[in-house]
């Protein structure tokens, strides 16, 4: 027993320290910048459960489904990296829509609009990337069906955690100000391009053999 609490301990720090959720809460308050706080908690519940499901899915049948499809790890680092490039590079433009007095149509346009960032990029591949995926392959590989189950159930109490951070970080918006978000918004952006660039630059490597310089 005291062996399992050992590794679900190692499993939760290994998946806490690669998703990194304090760091991931900046990036949450900018992608949601002007939705209400009903809209806010369900961006990130949809998001996180979208998470949870692909990395638990991955933990099942994460090779089977790399070797069905014929993706390698490097493949799957360079897109996720062009595709995080691409958001922190639109959000250095400072690309926020906002309504000022919205119609009952465009309210349902804007609601899909915020709604649309639960998928990309917050569920994949900022909660659930790469990185997330592949750390939850490598605690799973276990002859043990326990060895899944912990990884599946700490990343669970991870999502947990992260829906709180990311609920109370609203509050953050309150005293800073909407401009302020505006400069977080852009530093933020900047932060997810060189993240996005990391990883193609990773991937380049896994997918060639080239050494780290």
């Amino acid at each position: 027993m005291e062996n399992l609490w050992v590794h679900a301990l190692t499993v939760f720090m290994g998946l806490f320290a690669i998703m990194n959720p304090i760091a991931n809460v900046p990036i949450f308050l900018s992608l949601t910048e002007g939705d209400d706080e009903k809209t806010t908690a369900m961006v990130a519940s949809r998001a996180l459960l979208l998470a949870f499901l692909i990395v638990s899915v991955f933990s099942v049948a994460g090779k089977l489904i790399f070797d069905l499809f014929g993706i390698t790890l490097p493949a799957f680092q360079i897109t996720g990296g062009l595709l995080v490039f691409l958001i922190g590079f639109h959000m250095l433009q400072g690309d926020q829509s906002s309504v000022q007095h919205p119609s009952e149509k465009d309210k349902k346009k804007s609601l899909e609009a915020a709604l649309s960032v639960t998928i990309s990029p917050l569920a994949m591949p900022i909660l659930a990337g790469p990185g997330t995926i592949a750390t939850a392959m490598n605690f799973s590989t276990g002859e043990n069906f326990m060895d899944m189950a912990v990884t599946i159930a700490m990343f669970g109490v991870l999502c947990i955690i992260t829906y709180v951070l990311f609920v109370s970080g609203g509050k953050f918006v309150t005293y800073i100000g909407p401009s302020a978000l505006g400069v977080i918004t852009r530093m933020m952006g900047l932060i997810l391009a060189v993240i996005g660039t990391q990883m193609v630059i990773t991937g380049m490597h896994g997918a060639f053999g080239l050494k780290a310089g």
